[in-house]
């Protein structure tokens, strides 16, 4: 099976081996001739971006660039991010990279043009329409690892510098024109990359299958996402210049997002403020917070996992997978709590205030209190 196509879910989607030299007739199709590549610090002098930017120059679109962005992007890189758009007389952006080069430079076309604080847009009942709709720029969306999913979201998380709590800002228009997904961009992905990406697109699919609100086009992606990281990223960890596992990969990361659109959870409402408090990779917190959040949904998700077991080929039903889960983890070198990423007992009154206001608790299948929302971070640490 060749794995390259060309999807229209939830957007135009160029999937395949190489495709990033068609960033020009991405762009074309867009409607942009002069954009700003916006990345992260890690990614902006490394081959494939260097790259990137010569197949732009050499298109017409010239070398733009901005990379002043954070592993947990903040409102300040955001507001450097737009002054450096403005002044470049940028016209679109292109989001190249992993989690937060996607979030910010997709919020770099969404604020480039409004006039209210971004945090007038938060993802909180209809704050979307706040925003002028006609001012936002359109968005390339160019994946360089293979988790997070937004090169398909209408959103992006954005850290308060001054509270240190996150907010997921949306809009429609935030989803991007054209996204191309080319696994030979992450080849090069150091192995903890690897495993801490890819457990963020298992943990998309784990909550949206524990969700339990109705959206069954949500509930089969995700259990096929499953299915794809269970398969492929271990052998993407073990050979990370396994094309066929790199590009199954991408499309679980993007499986995942598109399914979360169901809900997500504990898991979420838990790493969103310890990765703004401690500065911890998203994914990685993800995986140490599943296996604890697991077992506190058990008594509401342990039927609904008894079928998805046996599809993915785990024994044992719910109890198989919340096994499967730990052994994964493990097998991954992923840490096994949460005190290994420096969380502390002193800090998890905070973490429980954060995680009680993020929007992520309304899909968990148990109702999230302070209480139990402490019980499950004193299980995790």
């Amino acid at each position: 099976m060749s794995l390259v196509g060309n999807w229209s879910y939830p957007t135009a989607i160029k999937f395949g081996a190489g495709r990033i030299k068609e960033l020009p007739e991405a762009c074309a199709a867009a409607g942009i001739k002069r954009p700003l590549l916006v990345t992260d610090k890690g990614l902006a002098d490394l081959p494939i971006t260097t790259a990137t930017l010569d197949i732009m120059d050499a298109a017409g679109l010239g070398r733009g660039l901005f990379s002043d962005v954070d592993p947990n992007p903040n409102e300040k890189n955001l507001e450097a991010g737009v002054a450096a758009y403005n002044a470049g007389g940028h016209d679109g952006v292109i989001a190249f990279g992993g989690g937060s080069g996607l979030d910010l430079g997709k919020m770099v076309a969404f604020m480039a043009g409004q006039t209210r604080p971004v945090w007038d847009f938060e993802d909180i009942g209809d704050w979307w329409t706040r925003a002028d709709a006609d001012v936002i720029a359109p968005i390339i969306a160019v994946p360089t690892t293979a988790g997070t999913g937004s090169e398909v979201g209408r959103a992006s998380v954005i850290t308060n510098s001054e509270t240190h709590a996150k907010k997921i800002i949306f809009h429609p228009k935030v989803l991007p024109t054209v996204v191309i997904c080319d696994p030979e961009l992450t080849v090069g992905m150091p192995k903890f990359i690897t495993a801490g990406t890819g457990l963020d697109a298992f943990a998309h699919c784990v909550e949206a299958f524990s969700s339990p609100h109705y959206h069954p086009m949500s509930q089969g992606i995700a259990l096929e996402g499953m299915r794809l990281v269970k398969e492929y990223l271990p052998r993407a960890y073990a050979d990370g210049t396994d094309i066929e596992a790199r590009a199954q990969m991408m499309s679980a990361a993007a499986m995942g997002a598109t399914a979360f659109q169901k809900g997500l959870g504990a898991i979420h409402a838990m790493s969103h403020p310890i990765g703004a408090h401690f500065n911890t990779h998203h994914g990685t917190t993800n995986a140490v917070c599943m296996p604890s959040v697991l077992e506190f949904n058990a008594p509401a998700i342990a039927d609904r996992f008894q079928s998805a077991a046996a599809y993915l080929g785990i024994n044992g039903g719910f109890d198989g997978v919340r096994g499967f889960v730990q052994e994964f983890n493990d097998s991954l070198g992923i840490p096994a709590k949460l005190s290994d990423l420096g969380v502390t007992e002193a800090a998890i009154p905070e973490l429980v205030r954060g995680a009680i206001i993020d929007p992520s608790c309304g899909g968990n299948p148990i109702e999230l209190t302070e209480d139990n929302l402490t019980t499950l971070f004193k299980a995790a640490l």
